[in-house]
């Protein structure tokens, strides 16, 4: 073969990534020649160098251009001169690269060091970051067993190991959470030196129940709350004796005294020392000083981990952040992977800062934003914007919506809470009626208190849905405070019929100015689930009231209207240990892969639903009451920015004029933030919420309106639309 038609095969209309076999064994591949055998490939290019086409160095610098019947221009003859030498190539499509947009493929191919990549919600972040790892593997960049992925769940670390094998790489990768990182770390350095490995307490319940001498059920709010805080302390890398100060700074409201956390706090890391155990927080602290201070450790471990790769770099805490730069060293082969707009852990330690600013937290780093929804319609994405205002930053631009046009979002007002979760149980129902399947269909919520009501009414309707473990009705601390209630009437006055101990639960005042302290539930976010196990952040979701009660109102009238439901199943006879039974099986969530999720806004971050409802958006709930700073208001902006954008099809907004307490209905209002929402929603190009276009700049008129508007109802052309 003539080195002419080879050096127009380098030069002419392919790349280079064109004329390989695919990422798996990259073998080389030459466009077969018309009259020659198939196997044809050239002994050499000019100069000899084949590595240049086809060699394990060569990168080609962008996506694959499929061609077929390029012209070959053999040697001697001039260019446009026809000729019988035609060569061809298969349709080649390059796995990693062809169906990415402009933006992604910069950020998967970018040889750019330290690296962060923004982004938004729908932009296609675990995408890009495997394939990222993925394409450095390829070019020969990176060796996959020198990877180490971190992210923030077990379970996302092994949908990232899971999709890179599917890429074609060796899955020698190492991935896990900061803390099960750093924990291997910790024991491999005590192995090396002959040490016993460290002994890690696991739950923070075991050393802080005996330091508050509290004990029964109503012992886990309080021993939740302040576990919580000596997390957060520690995740900011404050000590006991500066928490008093950092609390007031930081505007944190606690349910005890500063001063109680402070001394509860120190005693609670004096017990440790003297039993020799460590906590999950002292996990990352304690592998950072390995690296730190033992050069050896800390070569051996730089050895084995060279790239390093982070997941939802927001979430990231000043601690990790200390880890993270040990790990490093003197490095810069770092790529992170975040979204200011998605910012909602504040609460638990994470600061999003260094995102925000990666080129003065790494010198040297460069930024790439992702520019694309592909998960939500246009309408959605430009709510979910609104929502959000510039609690991301100024610089932020919204990202354009790839999918198209779908039915508007509503906003509806209701009577009661009641009546807001008896119409979207109704929905759902029909939802399903008309081909959505039900594990497609999300009811997001603020706090883990408002799920019981819709628990009731998706059973009375006969909806299957699921739940977390910790947030299972019968499940939660002050569900179980009220059926202890139960039990203790059943006690001292035996014999009675189950609806007699039923009316006397009603009948207790539900005041919470009148509950014990001790049965006050905490106002921020909890590390200890139902059993009094720690959990991660992701785990972890603000289980509060806007009153304070532990058992809060609506748990109680959940828990009353299921007791109601129980008599009516046993025609009026029944006991407390049936009853109890009974709602395991009545209230109790659907294990398997069918079912409407109940899932807080916190928990809802990193799924999506084609329907999603989005409930209680009322004043002192959206935002939180006790978010009175600029800090905290912006978080809760980018939360119910975080709720919007679940949404793929259609988002349904709603709120409720009261909530019933006992048997008082409790007035409430509709969230500040509704009236901005449906203003600017109505002047966006997507024609939202075209079905009630409320006043622009009056409040009462828009209240009014809302008021008037029917429930959400899906419209009649979603059949077959949303099937998957």
């Amino acid at each position: 073969m003539r080195s002419g038609a080879y050096t127009e095969l380098r030069h002419g209309a392919f790349r280079g990534d064109e004329l390989r076999r695919g990422v798996r064994t990259g073998e080389p591949i030459v466009g077969r020649l018309r009259g020659m055998p198939g196997d044809s490939v050239p002994e050499a290019g000019p100069r000899g160098d084949r590595s240049r086409v086809s060699g394990e160095d060569y990168s080609g610098p962008y996506r694959v251009r499929r061609a077929v019947g390029t012209e070959a221009v053999p040697h001697g003859r001039r260019p446009g001169q026809r000729s019988h030498l035609l060569c061809t190539v298969p349709d080649v499509r390059d796995v990693l690269l062809d169906d990415l947009d402009a933006r992604q493929h910069d950020a998967v191919t970018s040889g750019a060091a330290p690296l962060a990549i923004i982004a938004p919600a729908g932009s296609g972040k675990t995408r890009v970051l495997t394939r990222r790892i993925a394409y450095g593997a390829r070019e020969g960049r990176l060796n996959p067993k020198h990877v180490l992925a971190v992210t923030f769940t077990r379970k996302a670390a092994g949908e990232l190991v899971s999709r890179i094998g599917r890429l074609g790489v060796d899955r020698r990768i190492t991935a896990g959470t900061f803390h099960a990182i750093a924990l291997a770390q910790l024991r491999r350095h005590a192995a090396e030196r002959n040490r016993e490995p460290p002994r890690v307490l696991e739950h923070k319940a075991r050393l802080i129940g005996p330091i508050l001498g509290a004990r029964g059920p109503s012992a886990s709010v309080a021993i939740a709350d302040i576990g919580s805080e000596i997390e957060w302390a520690k995740a900011r890398l404050i000590g006991p004796d500066h928490y008093v100060a950092a609390a007031e700074a930081a505007g944190r409201r606690p349910a005890r005294a500063a001063g109680d956390v402070s001394r509860v706090y120190a005693a609670y890391e004096s017990e440790k020392r003297k039993r020799h155990l460590i906590d999950f927080d002292d996990v990352l602290g304690r592998c950072a000083e390995a690296v730190a201070h033992d050069e050896e450790f800390a070569a051996g471990q730089r050895w084995r981990f060279r790239h390093l790769f982070v997941d939802e770099f927001q979430d990231a805490t000043p601690l990790q952040l200390r880890l993270l730069r040990a790990w490093l060293g003197t490095t810069h082969d770092l790529t992170v992977v975040g979204d200011p707009a998605q910012a909602i852990y504040g609460f638990t330690g994470a600061d999003a800062t260094p995102l925000i600013a990666f080129e003065r937290t790494f010198p040297g780093g460069t930024t790439i934003v992702l520019d694309r929804n592909y998960r939500s319609t246009p309408a959605v994405v430009a709510l979910a914007e609104v929502a959000l205002g510039n609690a991301a930053g100024d610089r932020r631009s919204q990202p354009e919506a790839i999918r198209p046009d779908g039915a508007p979002p509503t906003i509806t007002g209701f009577d009661d809470d009641a009546a807001e979760a008896r119409a979207i149980a109704d929905a759902c129902w029909h939802a399903h009626a008309d081909g959505v399947p039900w594990n497609r269909i999300a009811v997001l919520f603020r706090t883990n208190a408002h799920s019981s009501r819709f628990e009731a009414a998706l059973t009375k309707r006969g909806v299957p849905f699921r739940i977390g473990e910790g947030q299972r009705f019968t499940a939660r601390a002050p569900v179980r405070l009220l059926l202890d209630d139960l039990r203790e009437l059943e006690r001292t006055r035996p014999g009675l019929p189950f609806g007699q101990y039923l009316a006397d639960l009603a009948a207790d005042n539900p005041d919470p100015e009148q509950r014990k302290p001790e049965q006050r539930k905490p106002e921020t976010g909890s590390d200890v689930d139902a059993s009094g196990a720690n959990v991660g952040p992701r785990e972890r979701d603000a289980m509060v009231t806007t009153d304070g009660d532990a058992t809060d109102p609506s748990e109680r009238d959940a828990l009353l209207e299921l007791g109601r439901d129980y008599l009516d199943s046993v025609s009026g006879s029944g006991a407390v240990s049936e009853f109890t039974a009974w709602l395991d099986t009545a209230a109790g969530a659907s294990t398997g892969a069918h079912g409407v999720d109940l899932v807080t806004f916190h928990r809802a971050k990193g799924l999506e639903w084609a329907l999603v409802f989005v409930t209680g958006v009322e004043r002192g709930m959206v935002p939180i009451s006790w978010a009175t700073t600029p800090e905290s208001q912006a978080e809760e902006r980018r939360l119910l920015h975080v709720a919007f954008s679940r949404a793929e099809e259609e988002l349904h907004v709603s709120w409720a004029r009261a909530r019933l307490v006992g048997t008082r209905r409790a007035p409430r209002e509709p969230s500040p933030w509704l009236g901005p929402l449906e203003n600017e929603a109505n002047r966006a190009p997507h024609g939202l919420l075209t079905r009630r276009r409320a006043p622009r700049d009056h409040l009462g008129e828009l209240r009014a309106t809302l008021a008037a508007a029917s429930p959400p109802t899906p419209p009649p052309d979603r059949r077959g639309r949303l099937r998957h």
